[in-house]
């Protein structure tokens, strides 16, 4: 059962009106519906549908989906998040793997991002997902690309030293697995971690980043920032050197929507050309892949980017 509470921002207005730019269109529909009926067939969960992503249809048609592991209550209380929160998560489904890897094959997919909620309540903090989800789609469709994007597998012991060592070692499970990249986002800039994600925070993930990089150096790291929570110019651009500073090799910039009254709001909306230009800096800075603009997510054209080996 979950138990979320009420939000402090439900009476917190829009700061202004949703600009033109930001309308995406809906997609095709039978893109869409093809998608949505498979899922909901194999009682499954999309970070696609939960996040309502504006580039479902899109990605759908390219053949990418990204699958939202672990159920559907998330053990850590992220602000900007729509996924349901709660500290009593469901048991693990045994057979979710499975039913992934049969969606993957009766979809066609050919590249897969495997996500999930934090689930802190787990001895492994949830790697098992990420491993036993690759392997299940690589019996059916060894030929399938798998992304993964992780929580930060941080908790369960009071040493540091202890915790570090138990994140290393969830990590290193996944990265045994050898995913196509690892992807984790930090999401908003240093100033803003307490406010916009609780529960985690920034060096912590830069130290995950860093890890990858040390544990898995062939396969290429990724990252990611929402913009319109109050951050700075400058501050972002801080936080592209910071994410360089570890090797991490790909960013994706986005403008984040607020998905309810309840979730925190949004303070401005960075403009396309905005977006354009920290694009330009991030390579100038030596990002192997960016993409940058006001409707990009985390898993926006993931296939693209130029293979397993591009950031070693």
């Amino acid at each position: 059962m979950s138990t979320s509470r009420p939000s402090r921002y439900s009476a917190t207005p829009p700061a202004e009106r949703l600009p033109a730019w930001l309308r995406s269109p809906i997609g095709n529909a039978s893109d869409l519906e093809a998608v949505q009926g498979v899922v909901k067939q194999q009682r499954l969960h999309t970070i696609c549908e939960e996040g309502r992503c504006p580039n479902r249809a899109e990605c759908y048609a390219a053949g990418t989906a990204t699958f939202l592991l672990g159920g559907p209550i998330c053990t850590r209380s992220c602000a900007f998040c729509q996924v349901e929160k709660g500290q009593a998560p469901v048991p693990l489904d045994a057979a979710e793997a499975d039913r992934v890897a049969e969606a993957v094959a009766s979809l066609g997919l050919n590249y897969v991002v495997l996500t999930a909620v934090a689930r802190d309540d787990l001895a492994d903090h949830g790697a098992c997902l990420f491993t036993g989800t690759m392997a299940a789609i690589r019996r059916r469709q060894p030929q399938v690309a798998i992304e993964v994007l992780t929580p930060d597998f941080w908790g369960g012991h009071a040493d540091p030293k202890e915790a570090i060592a138990a994140q290393r070692q969830r990590l290193g499970a996944v990265l045994a697995a050898e995913p196509v990249c690892f992807n984790h986002n930090l999401e908003t800039v240093e100033r803003l971690q307490g406010e916009v994600r609780r529960g985690a925070t920034y060096r912590r993930s830069l130290g995950l980043l860093t890890a990858a990089r040390e544990l898995a150096p062939v396969i290429p790291t990724k990252s990611g920032l929402m913009l319109g929570l109050g951050e700075s110019f400058d501050e972002v651009v801080q936080t592209m050197h910071d994410l360089r500073s570890v090797d991490c090799q790909r960013l994706t910039l986005g403008q984040y929507l607020r998905p309810s009254l309840a979730h925190i709001p949004v303070v401005r909306y960075w403009s396309p050309g905005e977006f354009e230009r920290l694009g330009s800096l991030a390579r100038e800075l030596g990002f192997r892949d960016v993409r940058s603009g006001p409707l990009v997510r985390s898993s926006y054209h993931a296939a693209d980017a130029t293979g397993p080996h591009s950031g070693g």
